[in-house]
Parts: structure tokens; C-alpha cells; sequence
């Protein structure tokens, strides 16, 4: 590594000789240098400000020698990357940030040709994947395998085989990069992740395949206020789909089908902050069976199936007093739950993320 101060800016070449293609010049500005720190290292920016012991343009001697200090502890890496593995279903994905920003995410998605998630298959899908979606992640992000801080991967709930292949993946990359690897809980990323669009203190309607869960940080601990008795909201979507002939993901199809359609009364299950689906899809397969067409079943399973989740997320904002509603999961990409929570959300004086 080399530096030379050239006034207002200050050079740093980084050289690696094993892979040229990720040898780095950077030009940081004196001005700049300050608030950068502070963001990445959450040290105030007027730590620097050091008139009396300053190098040529103003720039200290104490920042020039925390600069090479930093270079020098984390390896001569710059910009600080963490890579994020998620493999807990369906999709492998890889995704890259630095300092707060997200610079890549790159995912694939195992899809079976009829019928739901085959978890072996779906495993076998992100070992195959992998490493083209890692790299496809890293030039992405503009960055190389030297730039990688931390890795950190899904460990947990998700789907066994497909949890393993991504920490086969993980471990390995770890080891070889020789850095930290970060175990992540897959439930509190969902409601952390909040953070990145605006939310500060929410509580997470948790809409996914195999997960449904109403969670809150509340006195010190990560909670679970209210969750499926049985099937997940967006497995149980899986499974009417199914029975009708639509393959997985059923959601989106019947999602454009519910559109053209009327309302059926259908069994509607909440208690407390806990919801039950089982009830409601078994009386689906008998009307289906009896000849009500997809269109109104569909339309009816949305209304009343995202009715309970709103109802019991409402109550576990007005439980914790929280004011802030974050929808994560797979099933929060449909339109009309998020219709119905912005609805309610509007009605209380809260704020709703998606």
C-alpha cells in the first residue's frame, strides 16, 4: 500500500498482487473524510478537526494516522463490504452493502415444474447457483472478493436442506476469505430490515410460505405477539393453488384471478393475535369441488384470510403502543393485503412500510 497527501485529497493505492483486477487507487477528500468515518464507524465528524497538528491543506496528523490505521487493520479493504447469503426456501440469493447502502442483490429462484417446493431439489438448485450468484453480487456491488468484511448467512427457520446448502456455501467462502461469518435469525431480519425504508420502532406483520407471525422488539427482547395455528399464509395460498391445477408460486395467479371475482362467505378463524387457515381451506376445496369457480374463491380467500392478519396485526400495535407497521415477507408483495393494511394503518394515525 502507498499514500501520498496531494492537497485537498488524499491518495491511497491498494495493490494486490494475486488478482490485479481488484487492485484499488482511491482519492479521498480531506472534507469528506471526516463524515465518512463518522458514518461507517459511528465516530463524531469533528474528530478530526485538528488545526494545531495538521499536515499540508488542513488535513491532521491524527487523521492521517487513523486513515492508514484503519487501512491497515482491516486488511488494506476499501470500501467495508458485508455479503448477505439468504437460502431458506426457494431462492439463493446474495446480497452486498457498505456502510448502510445496499449495492447488490442478486437472487435465483428454484421452480418446480408441478406441485410445491421439493426441498432436496431446491437444495440441489442452490448449490448449482451459488457461485455464479456470488459473483454476479460482487461485480454488481463493484467490488472483489478482497473487499468482503463479514459474510453472513440465514440460519434459521427455513426449510432444512435448503438452510444447509447455504451454510455449506457460506462457511466455505468464509474460510477461504478468511473473515467472520454471521449468523443471521431469518424471522428478526424481516422486522430489521424495516430500518432501510424508514422505520424506526415497528411491529412486523411477517407474511411468508412457511411463516406467519406478528413480531415486535418490546422490553428488550425480540417477540412473538401472535401467529398461524397451522399452515403459513403464503403455503396455504400453495395449497388451494394446487388442488386447482395452478403450480407454485400460486399466489401471483390467483392474485390476478381474484380480481374477476365475488364475494363467498368463508370460515374466518382469529384468536387473540393468532390466526388458523386450515378451517378456511378445506371449505375452498368443497366449494371448488361443488363448481364455484376460482375467481370468486380466490377473491374471497384474499378478503378474508388478509382480514385476520390485519386484525391481529392492529392489535399488537395497539398492545405495544408502537406506531409504525412493517409487512415483510414473500406474500407482502401482494397488492391487496397491502391495500387493506395502508387502510387500517391511515385509520389509527400509523405508518405502514413495505
Amino acid at each position: 500500500m502507498g499514500y501520498s497527501v496531494l492537497s485537498p485529497t488524499i491518495k491511497i493505492i491498494l495493490l494486490n498482487p494475486a488478482r490485479a483486477a481488484c487492485s484499488r487507487e482511491y482519492s479521498i477528500n480531506v472534507s469528506s473524510f471526516g463524515p465518512m468515518c463518522a458514518s461507517c464507524f459511528n465516530l463524531p465528524p469533528n474528530l478530526f478537526d485538528r488545526p494545531a497538528a495538521s499536515t499540508t491543506k488542513g488535513m491532521s496528523v491524527f487523521a492521517m494516522d487513523l486513515l492508514i490505521s484503519i487501512f491497515y487493520k482491516y486488511d488494506f479493504n476499501l470500501p467495508f463490504m458485508i455479503v448477505g447469503i439468504e437460502t431458506t426456501a426457494h431462492t439463493f440469493g446474495v446480497g452486498v452493502v457498505s456502510c448502510g447502502k445496499i449495492l447488490a442483490n442478486v437472487k435465483d429462484m428454484y421452480k418446480p415444474v408441478s406441485g410445491g417446493i421439493i426441498p432436496v431439489a431446491s437444495a440441489e438448485h442452490h448449490r448449482l447457483v451459488a457461485q455464479q450468484i456470488w459473483d454476479d453480487a460482487l461485480s454488481k456491488a463493484g467490488c472483489c472478493d478482497i473487499d468482503v468484511e463479514a459474510i453472513a448467512v440465514s440460519n434459521a427457520p427455513g426449510l432444512a436442506p435448503c438452510l444447509l446448502a447455504g451454510l455449506e456455501f457460506a462457511e466455505a467462502q468464509a474460510s477461504r476469505l478468511k473473515v467472520p461469518l454471521v449468523p443471521v435469525n431469518h424471522c428478526i431480519a424481516h422486522l430489521e430490515i424495516g430500518q432501510s425504508v424508514g422505520a424506526t420502532d415497528p411491529v412486523l406483520l411477517y407474511a411468508s410460505g412457511a411463516n406467519t407471525q406478528i413480531i415486535a422488539f418490546a422490553a428488550g427482547k425480540y417477540r412473538v405477539f401472535g401467529e398461524t395455528l397451522d399452515n403459513g399464509i403464503g403455503n396455504f395460498i400453495d395449497s388451494f393453488g394446487r388442488y386447482v391445477g395452478i403450480p407454485f408460486p400460486a399466489g401471483p395467479v390467483l392474485e390476478g384471478r381474484a380480481k374477476n371475482g365475488n364475494f363467498l362467505e368463508l370460515p374466518y378463524s382469529i384468536k387473540g393475535m393468532d390466526v388458523s387457515f386450515s378451517g378456511m381451506l378445506t371449505k375452498m376445496k368443497q366449494l371448488y369441488d361443488s363448481g364455484v369457480s376460482v375467481e370468486d374463491l380466490a377473491f374471497s380467500m384474499q378478503e378474508h384470510a388478509f382480514a385476520m392478519l390485519v386484525e391481529a396485526a392492529e392489535r399488537a400495535l395497539a398492545h405495544t403502543g408502537k406506531t409504525e407497521l412493517v409487512l415483510g415477507g414473500g406474500v407482502a408483495c401482494n397488492s391487496r393485503l397491502q391495500e387493506m393494511c395502508r387502510l387500517m394503518c391511515s385509520e389509527r394515525g400509523a405508518k405502514m412500510f413495505c
